[in-house]
């Protein structure tokens, strides 16, 4: 028996389902942990109930209204040495987090209940949300519609489109407006800061250029007469904007009036079938994807955070892979083998380790401080004391990121080549190609599987970094984008947003946190999306190229 036990051992195969056990529990956590992110993030866009509650509070009765955010079940004993004065007869109460919007007029967003002190619970069909562009969303019941400080004549039951017809001209004026302060203001400016530092250029170099002064002059003129003509666009614009109010009546009868012009939206969540609430569902999440942060951070969409992810990991793709292809190849086909070679892999096999937070640092002493400000004073300083290249943005976060992930090019690379077989070289060799020819046409088509492996971990790895990208370049808010329609089109010298960097300050930063939790849980699902499709997209170009040259290999 005991040679039967020792035989199974010697085998091997408890070892193999030892090894199974364990990635089986890894993939589950994995799959877990992306069903939680998926579950809380994405369940934030759907549409919800709007509750009306009459509760007992201090002695009073009042009328909540709002949504149920949380619903959690706390010891009675806790609720009452917090001071809540009611009778518990279970030793468990459920409590509710009540989302009752309306910040501007009480201050919070949210309102903690027990069910014990609700008298009465209601889910009036003709409850409004409006979500805003300002303090949050809006709830209450629509009264009537203002035009000009005048009520309408509108019958009641035909109040509710009368108000849609009004927002969606309310949205048309805002993307104008929009499009000309971001886009035709925004180029004005860009060429009339251009011109300040042509001006300054002349002042610097000590040249008395009357004539470039005139150009310079006449063509400010030319801007500041299109200014003034957008200026004068803009005002009318705002003034039919802030045309129509709407009178809202909240909890206890109270009443409001809202501004349309900052109303984003408007839906009735309990008068909806499931058909309208997924259509306003992908609605809220095509939005949240496409639109600009609003409320700091944690309002509005991610649109700048998720373009400014994908550019860096292209543009660092860009920079680490030349280099970290040319260092493997030298490493493995022309260093001499020895002492000095070896000293050089073990400290690129270091260099992998080493926290990212030190490359942070390193950038941006580097980078930004050293390259930055010798860029500027060499080539911009008519910009100065405004750093150019001598603060973060793109061009540094990118560099950054690449001297991170270089060992990791370099090691996956060397790995490829080393399992390039001998006999292939030998044979274009023979066959009368250079040393170079035979690495340029042979041996890097066959590796390039192998580099592109190492693409797709350097990929995975910057990604999701944002230690070093506090310190050069990532922000909280960018009020450009790198890429845009202005010379030279790619601004390398721009700070940017990043997925990770928005994840850690709309988690720790916000000042109104509960508003900001689901969208942590969504940010982080689109910051696994974006990698896996960015991995997804790199995969497909390895496989390719492993199908183009394994006939190479036999």
């Amino acid at each position: 028996m005991n040679t039967e036990k020792l035989g199974f051992f010697k085998s091997g195969t408890p070892w193999v389902w030892l090894n199974a056990g364990a990635v089986s529990i890894s993939m589950i956590m994995v799959v877990g942990l992306l069903i939680l992110i998926a579950v809380r993030g994405l369940g934030h866009f759907w549409p919800k109930t709007i509750w009306e509650i009459d509760y007992l509070e201090g002695g009073n009765q009042v009328v909540l209204l709002g949504e149920r955010s949380k619903i959690e079940a706390v010891s009675a004993k806790q609720l009452v040495a917090s001071g809540l004065h009611l009778d518990f007869e279970e030793e468990f109460v459920e409590r509710t987090l009540l989302k009752v919007g309306n910040r501007d007029m009480y201050g919070v967003d949210f309102k903690l209940i027990v069910k014990p002190a609700e008298i009465e619970v209601r889910k009036p069909v003709d409850a409004i949300v409006f979500e805003r562009t300002q303090w949050g969303n809006f709830y209450g019941f629509l009264q009537s519609i203002n035009e000009n400080g005048s009520t309408l004549a509108v019958k009641p039951e035909m109040l509710w489109s009368e108000l849609q017809e009004r927002l969606k001209r309310v949205d048309e004026l805002r993307d104008e407006i929009h499009e000309i302060e971001k886009f035709d203001i925004g180029k004005i400016n860009y060429k009339l800061e251009k011109l300040r530092l042509s001006e300054r250029s002349i002042e610097l170099s000590g040249i008395q250029d009357a004539e470039a002064i005139a150009e310079i002059a006449a063509q400010r003129k030319v801007l500041d007469d299109e200014y003034e003509v957008l200026k004068g666009k803009l005002g009318k614009l705002y003034v039919a904007i802030s045309r129509d109010q709407a009178l809202m009546t909240i909890q206890n009868g109270q009443e409001k009036l809202i501004k349309l012009a900052g109303v984003i939206k408007a839906s009735k969540p309990n008068a909806m079938g499931v058909g309208t609430k997924l259509i306003h569902y992908f609605v809220n999440l095509k939005n949240f994807v496409s639109d600009d942060p609003r409320e700091a951070n944690t309002e509005g969409g991610i649109f700048p955070a998720i373009f400014g992810t994908v550019m860096m990991v292209l543009l660092m793709s860009v920079i680490v892979t030349p280099f970290g292809v040319i260092a493997a190849i030298y490493l493995r086909e022309y260093a001499k083998q020895g002492f000095v070679t070896r000293l050089v892999r073990i400290s690129v096999n270091n260099l992998a380790g080493v926290p990212s937070i030190v490359y942070g640092v390193f950038g941006l002493g580097f980078f930004v401080y050293f390259l930055g400000g010798n860029i500027d004073q060499l080539f911009y300083p008519e910009a100065l004391p405004s750093p150019t290249f001598g603060s973060g943005g793109l061009l540094w976060a990118s560099l950054t990121l690449a001297l991170l992930t270089l060992p990791v090019v370099i090691v996956a690379t060397e790995e490829g080549l080393a399992r390039i077989p001998r006999s292939v070289r030998e044979g274009s060799l023979a066959l009368g190609a250079t040393k170079a020819e035979t690495l340029w046409r042979t041996v890097i088509p066959m590796a390039s599987p192998a580099m592109m492996t190492g693409l797709i971990l350097a990929v995975a790895r910057a990604a999701g970094e944002v230690a070093p990208l506090m310190l050069v370049g990532a922000v909280k808010l960018a009020p450009s984008l790198p890429l845009d329609l202005n010379a030279p089109f790619l601004h390398l010298e721009r700070k940017f947003m990043h997925l990770g960097f928005h994840i850690y300050d709309v988690g720790f930063q916000s000042p109104n946190v509960e508003a900001a939790r689901p969208l942590v849980y969504a940010t982080a699902l689109i910051l696994v999306v974006v990698i896996v499709l960015l991995n997804l997209s790199a995969i497909y170009i390895r496989n390719h190229l492993r199908e183009k040259y394994r006939t190479m290999e036999h």
